[in-house]
């Protein structure tokens, strides 16, 4: 991982929809001390270019087609333990800003964030801080003090395969898509099922919208 030092904070910036990679690569370069050296759109082409672009930060969405942020966070953090990440997206959902903690996110700010904010977070990511907006933090601390979601005994890499499954994905498409054998697509199927208590696919499907999954 790249030293942060005087010339500044490498950035590679991720995210499906080109008009947000552009609009935040000429806010995060009006910094004067933030530089985009990359950008993706995929979970793929985000573990490419972490690869050869080595950043300091990855600004990394976790709604994209096929492989979500989470299993670019997973991958990237594979590769590289101290691999700083932080997600920035549309949701504000506990059980993914837990996922993308668990996969190994260092910060989550929502999209609905001043600009500001997402600066400022990247700037604490650098610096090895975790870094959340409040609207983040106050949905986790609500969380905390709830009953929690049944969602929560599911790890991330689960909660991946649940969130391709509810959108409509097959076990062959998910299997692809993660790298994985059908075989092992399937075991999980039947390990979420038990974990969850839900009987059949269409309640899976249900507990997945009601936890804001199939939104991604």
């Amino acid at each position: 991982m790249n030293e942060v030092i005087a010339t500044g904070i490498s950035v590679l910036l991720v995210d499906d929809h080109p008009i947000v990679r552009q609009g935040y690569r000429r806010v995060l370069e009006s910094q004067g001390d933030l530089h985009v050296v990359a950008e993706a759109d995929n979970a793929a082409d985000a573990y490419s270019a972490f690869k050869t672009h080595d950043p300091d930060v990855i600004v990394m969405d976790i709604s994209m087609p096929g492989a979500s942020g989470l299993e670019a966070i997973r991958n990237i953090r594979a590769r590289n333990p101290r691999a700083r990440i932080l997600v920035f997206t549309m949701h504000n959902e506990a059980v993914l800003a837990k996922a993308a903690f668990n996969a190994g996110a260092s910060g989550f700010v929502t999209k609905s964030s001043a600009p500001s904010v997402v600066v400022h977070a990247i700037r604490s990511v650098a610096r090895g801080e975790r870094a959340m907006s409040d609207d983040i933090a106050h949905v986790l601390a609500e969380a905390s003090l709830s009953t929690g979601s049944v969602l929560d005994q599911l790890g991330e890499r689960e909660i991946e395969i649940l969130r391709q499954f509810a959108s409509g994905a097959t076990t062959e498409q998910i299997a692809t898509q993660l790298n994985l054998s059908v075989k092992t697509v399937q075991n999980y199927h039947y390990l979420i099922k038990t974990k969850t208590g839900a009987r059949t696919d269409a309640q899976l499907v249900r507990l997945a919208a009601a936890c804001g999954l199939t939104k991604i």
